[in-house]
């Protein structure tokens, strides 16, 4: 290879778990049918927030996919979630770490925001607070506080890093990355040029959250950011309707697994895709939007389809960040309508936030997990709960049901709350020059 020849890398191995489903098969069958995540919010009391529904992950038992109790008792859900989809990528790759290999294994994670459990704050509160409420930070360290000191560890941003490491037996490369709704599309991009600079030749990409609790429902109320169409929870999120008024919030996640393009070949592996171009901008106009001429996402994706060395004549699908909030939508419509020119009513586009509300700093990893899907599959799922046109948002919507046809080259974009974006390109393995 010569030195301006770019490593080719293969996504072998996929894993999810969503609110529509706790595997791959699960989650794809249902955004194929326009399956909807959302509902009353059953883990614990929303009675008393503006918005009362969201996008829950059902019927998860972590030990099922994580036999080491030891390591549970460490993990938060979203860790279990990670644990889940890391576990469920490598089975479906049908490679792991070895001893002879784990050196040239790496790890990329989108995790969500240092935080405390609920209930973690409320043992805070009963035991370091006087009769008013002001806080005595002496009796965090007296004999009579309760408090789990292993509680601190759990809530760190690196924690689930360090638990994947530990189940999975990763010795190479390892990075967390925590930007806000990027967070997840930006791991697999640090994951691309890890792998491109030689220092792996496998690597575990993707992210993981969870914020449905109510310090997390709390902050995005008062935002004013989350639909309060309570009556009507599946119905919520509807990105690029004109009637949107704001995402429903999600949990789950998503990982792929990369390997040397040459080597999945000589391995006779199965080959999703090929992960060919990363872009990352910062557009710095607003803590929770996008600038409304799309300029941030804009150069995002400019330079995926440059990495790629692909461009936008061969990109047949874009799965759109798609939050369901007013300005986000118009800001990436005019990306995408800059981007693309007056090729734009032929690039089919989705948001399969529609279905699975907005996983926050896993999205970016499960829609660049659905681009996969959409690629080998030759389908572009629907933008479901698409009713009202409007003008600002003219784009080539997939709605109704999911359209058929193959994809040369997907797209997927994360524009997360401070304005980092990012952007990924997939190419089909059919596409890709021996």
């Amino acid at each position: 290879m010569s030195s301006t020849e770019k490593r080719r890398i293969a996504v072998t191995g996929i894993g999810l778990v969503t609110p529509v489903g706790n595997t791959t098969a699960e989650t794809w069958s249902g955004l194929l049918v326009g399956k909807s995540g959302a509902g009353q919010i059953e883990n614990f009391d929303a009675s008393g927030f503006s918005t009362t529904i969201g996008a829950e992950v059902k019927g998860f038992d972590p030990s099922e996919s994580v036999p080491d109790p030891k390591l549970l008792k460490l993990a938060s859900r979203s860790h279990g979630f990670a644990l889940a989809a890391a576990a469920e990528a490598l089975a479906d790759a049908g490679i792991a770490p070895a001893p002879e290999d784990s050196h040239r294994w790496g790890l990329a994670v989108g995790a969500g925001m240092m935080s405390v459990a609920y209930d973690d704050l409320k043992v805070v509160h009963d035991h370091a607070t006087d009769g008013s409420g002001y806080f005595e930070p002496d009796e965090l360290v007296s004999e009579e506080f309760p408090a789990n000191p292993v509680n601190f560890c759990r809530w760190q941003s690196n924690a689930g890093l360090g638990l994947l490491t530990k189940q999975f037996g990763i010795r190479g490369y390892a990075t967390s990355v925590h930007t806000a709704c990027a967070s997840g599309g930006q791991a697999i991009g640090s994951a691309l040029k890890a792998m491109r600079r030689g220092q792996c030749d496998y690597m575990l990409a993707g992210g993981f959250d969870s914020m449905l609790n109510p310090i997390g429902i709390s902050g995005f109320c008062l935002l004013g950011a989350l639909s309060t169409d309570n009556d009507n929870p599946t119905g919520a999120s509807r990105p690029f309707d004109e009637t949107r008024n704001g995402f429903v919030l999600g949990e789950g996640a998503g990982f792929l697994v990369l390997e040397d393009w040459d080597k999945a070949v000589e391995r006779g592996a199965s080959i999703y895709t090929e992960l060919a171009g990363d872009g990352n901008s910062l557009s710095c106009y607003r803590i929770t939007d996008s600038p409304p001429d799309g300029n941030g996402p804009i150069q995002a994706i400019h330079q995926a389809l440059g990495d790629a060395d692909t461009t936008m004549e061969e990109i047949d699908y874009v799965n759109a960040h798609g939050t369901s909030t007013q300005m986000n939508d118009r800001s990436e419509c005019a990306a995408m309508k800059a981007v693309f020119g007056e090729r734009i009513d032929e690039v089919k586009v989705s948001s399969t936030k529609s279905c699975m509300g907005h996983l926050i700093a896993a999205a970016g990893a499960v829609e660049a997990a659905v681009c996969c899907l959409a690629i080998r599959d030759g389908v572009a799922p629907v933008n479901a709960n698409y009713n009202n046109p409007d003008p600002d948002c003219d784009v080539n919507l997939v709605t109704g049901e999911p359209q058929h046809g193959k994809i040369r080259a997907a797209l997927t974009n994360s524009l997360g709350f401070g304005g980092s974006n990012s952007s990924l390109v997939f190419r089909n393995p059919t596409e890709v020059k021996a």
